[in-house]
C-alpha cells in the first residue's frame, strides 16, 4: 500500500448448531479478540483503539468502506450501485488518518515518497521503477507463503501498484494480507484489491480467503483502449488462479493521476513483534510484467531496491533480490 494511508477490524460469528458448536464458536470469536487487542498494544498513543489498519495506516472505520460486487467508485467518491443508483452526497472522511508512527497523514508527508514513511510497523521493504511519461498495465504473480509462526494480532501486506509520484493523490493495488485489517480476515491469508485515499477515504474490494501454496495474480489494467496514459478508471483486480476466485475493483478512477511510478512488490506490515510474527519461510517472490502507455511490455523496467533500515527492529534478515522480471521480498 503507497505512500499514504491506513486500517479496519471485522469479526463474523458462526451459527449455533448445538451446545458444543456454540461452545466452540465462542471460543475461536474469543481468540481472535484476543489477538486483535494483542495487535493494537503496539499502537501509537494518538492512534484510538477504535481506528482500523489500511496498507495506508491508521483509519477511523467510517472511513474505510467496502464495494460490493457490481458497485463502481465515480470520479468524485460517490458510490454507483448494481441496479444503477447513484448515491446522494459525496463521501467525505471527517477524521484525522494516522501513519503508523502515529503522525497525521498530510500531503506534505508523502511528496517525497515512502520514503519518508516509517520503516517497521509501516512500509518495511519495496522495489519500485518510475517513468517520465506513463505506465499502462502491471501484473504481478505471486504464491501465498506459510502462515505466520506465532499470531499475536500482526498484520502483513504484500502487493504490487501504482501512483503518482508528482501528484500524490492515491494508490492502487492488489493486496495479499495476513491479520485483520480494516477488510477483515485474521490468522490467515486472504486477498482484496485497494484504493486509497479520495476525499480521504480507503475503498476496498470483498475479501477472498486463500491458501498457502495457492497462486495470485494482481492485475491493474487500463479501461481505455486508446489514451492508456490519461486514462480515467482502471481494473484493479486480485485473483487466487489455484482456485478461480478474484475480488475486484472494476473502473477504479484514477483522480486525475498519471501512473508513473510502479511497485513490483512491497512488504508493508504491522504490530511485527519477532521474526516469527513473518511467515514460516524466508522470502516472497514476485514475476512482474510492467507494460508502457502503448501496453507494449518493458524488458527492462529499471526496478529499484528500497531495503529496510539498518536500524529496524526486529531484524528479520530483510533484503532484496532485484531483477528485470522478479522482484524478491526477504524477511
Amino acid at each position: 500500500m503507497a505512500k499514504g494511508a491506513q486500517r479496519t477490524c471485522s469479526v463474523v460469528g458462526l451459527a449455533v448448531l448445538g451446545v458444543l458448536v456454540f461452545f466452540a464458536s465462542l471460543q475461536g470469536e474469543t481468540a481472535l479478540a484476543s489477538s486483535s487487542a494483542a495487535g493494537r498494544l503496539n499502537r501509537p498513543a494518538a492512534v484510538l483503539d477504535t481506528y482500523v489498519i489500511t496498507p495506508f495506516g491508521y483509519f477511523h472505520p467510517s472511513c474505510a468502506r467496502q464495494l460490493a460486487e457490481g458497485e463502481k467508485l465515480l470520479a468524485d467518491g460517490r458510490v454507483e450501485h448494481a441496479d444503477g443508483t447513484v448515491d446522494a452526497k459525496v463521501p467525505v472522511c471527517q477524521y484525522p488518518q494516522y501513519a503508523a508512527t502515529g503522525l497525521p497523514l498530510t500531503a506534505e508527508m508523502f511528496s517525497g515518497g515512502p520514503a519518508k514513511l516509517p520503516i517497521i510497523s509501516g512500509w518495511l521493504e519495496y522495489i519500485s521503477a518510475t517513468t517520465s511519461t506513463s505506465y499502462g498495465k502491471i501484473s504481478a504473480t505471486w504464491t501465498v507463503p506459510p502462515p505466520s509462526t506465532t499470531y499475536h494480532g500482526q498484520v502483513l501486506f504484500f502487493f504490487s501498484g501504482f501512483e503518482d509520484i508528482n501528484n500524490v493523490v492515491t494508490i492502487v493495488q492488489p493486496v495479499l494480507q495476513f491479520g485483520e485489517s480494516a477488510a477483515g480476515g485474521g490468522d490467515y491469508w486472504e486477498i482484496a484489491s485497494w484504493n486509497c485515499c479520495l476525499n480521504g477515504i480507503v475503498w476496498f474490494s470483498h475479501l477472498v480467503k486463500v491458501s498457502p501454496g495457492d497462486t495470485i495474480v494482481g492485475t491493474i489494467s487500463p479501461t481505455c483502449k486508446k489514451d492508456v496514459g490519461d486514462c480515467a478508471t482502471w481494473n484493479v483486480v486480485t485473483e487466487d488462479e489455484t482456485i478461480d476466485k478474484k475480488t475486484t475493483l472494476a473502473k477504479s478512477p484514477a483522480e486525475g493521476q498519471t501512473w508513473n511510478w510502479a511497485f513490483g512488490a512491497v512488504a508493508e506490515v504491522y504490530s511485527v513483534e519477532n521474526c516469527t510474527d513473518f511467515p514460516a519461510d524466508s522470502d516472497l517472490v514476485f514475476t512482474v510484467t510492467l507494460y508502457d502507455q502503448n501496453l507494449d511490455v518493458i524488458s527492462n523496467p529499471g526496478w529499484v531496491g528500497s531495503p529496510a533500515g539498518s536500524g529496524t527492529s526486529p531484524w528479520c534478515n530483510y533484503g532484496l533480490n532485484v531483477t528485470a522480471t522478479q522482484e524478491t521480498l526477504e524477511y
